[in-house]
């Protein structure tokens, strides 16, 4: 983005994470934990909004997105025009702002270039920690560039705007950027740069895009966890005796599946050591902890207090693990597993589907 849209803020660009982590506490934006960690709070969202996410109808769209008023949401082109003009305004008027160029696609065909403008350091950290760094890159091939912009402290005017409510996730194809504001939630930011891929990697390059985890035998062996939020992937991928390729975010093109992320964004509540220890000794300094509570007179974190939310979350870069894949893709899947939450204890622990099954099934 053209920094002369910016005027007055001060842009701080490419930080570490040392220099956020202090900045956010010099802030009054956040507290470190009893390991080091930067703990948040992210506000009244402490979960995505799927009903305030929308994309900016446009020629491309209008034919290629499946409409639905349950989850596909438009936007007009002036709507947005008018949304993002006050957004940059509002971002104009503070004080600083935190710009940080990364990168998604761990593969050297399908580098996918962005840059992410905040209002605050520490959603610059979560940059940093879930996206690819420039130096993890193996080619200087990009398929595009795209702009995030997000500021918790703007809210939209729903009836100038087009939005539901006040806080929003808009995608824009033809300008090539995600417009995020009225929520700190960090994980908006992930999930809609896994939107856009989801329409340019199949419509382009023929690419699958795949909310699951995956992981890899030193034999080469590649396994997928597909599930719903809280059903495993993060956790069973995360294995010491398996090379962790990435725990959300993958493409399987032709040859090989590969991460889209550069960190892992792992839930918390429940946590314990004893089974999640590669997950858990990830809780450190540069780790970004958003929602918990302490224990009592304490900077420990208490896993087990969702007093906030159930959806208490840790972002950290991947090598962070012990054992991961570098780079983070391997050969095509030998195993696909399909996780469920089955509380009633009508499925079997685990039962091998043949292909018709896993169609019908999953």
């Amino acid at each position: 983005m053209n920094d002369k849209l910016f005027k007055h803020a001060i842009l701080h660009r490419q930080l570490g994470p040392q220099q956020l982590v202090e900045e956010t506490l010099s802030n009054n934006q956040g507290i470190l934990s009893d390991k080091g960690a930067l703990c948040i709070d992210t506000g009244v969202f402490k979960g995505r909004s799927p009903k305030d996410k929308f994309i900016v109808y446009d020629i491309q769209t209008s034919i290629a997105v499946n409409w639905d008023d349950s989850f596909n949401h438009q936007i007009q082109q002036a709507e947005y025009d008018l949304l993002k003009s006050a957004m940059l305004s509002y971002l104009d008027q503070r004080t600083e702002l935190w710009v940080r160029t990364c990168y998604a696609c761990a593969h050297p065909d399908y580098h996918l270039e962005i840059e992410v403008i905040n209002e605050f350091p520490s959603s610059n950290l979560f940059a940093y920690n879930m996206f690819l760094r420039p130096e993890q890159l193996e080619s200087n091939h990009n398929i595009g560039k795209w702009t995030v912009l997000q500021a918790p402290g703007f809210k939209a005017s729903p009836e100038v705007h087009g939005t539901r409510s006040g806080n929003f996730s808009i995608i824009s194809f033809s300008d090539s950027t995600i417009l995020i504001g009225g929520s700190g939630y960090t994980g908006e930011m992930k999930k809609g740069i896994f939107s856009v891929l989801n329409f340019l990697l199949p419509e382009h390059f023929n690419v699958l895009p795949m909310h699951c985890s995956a992981n890899v035998s030193d034999e080469g062996e590649v396994a997928l966890f597909f599930g719903l939020s809280g059903t495993g992937k993060t956790t069973l991928s995360t294995d010491p005796n398996r090379k962790l390729i990435g725990d959300d975010e993958h493409g399987w093109d032709n040859n090989s599946v590969f991460n889209f992320e550069g960190g892992c964004y792992a839930k918390t509540i429940g946590l314990n050591p004893s089974y999640e220890p590669e997950i858990y000794n990830a809780i450190k300094p540069g780790a970004l902890v958003e929602n918990i509570e302490f224990i009592t007179g304490t900077t420990e974190i208490d896993f087990n207090n969702g007093k906030q939310t159930e959806n208490t979350r840790v972002s950290y870069p991947l090598n962070f693990i012990n054992n991961i894949a570098q780079p983070s893709r391997a050969g095509i899947p030998k195993t696909i597993f399909f996780l469920t939450c089955d509380a009633s204890g009508v499925l079997p622990p685990i039962s091998k589907l043949t292909i018709p099954q896993a169609k019908y099934y999953f």
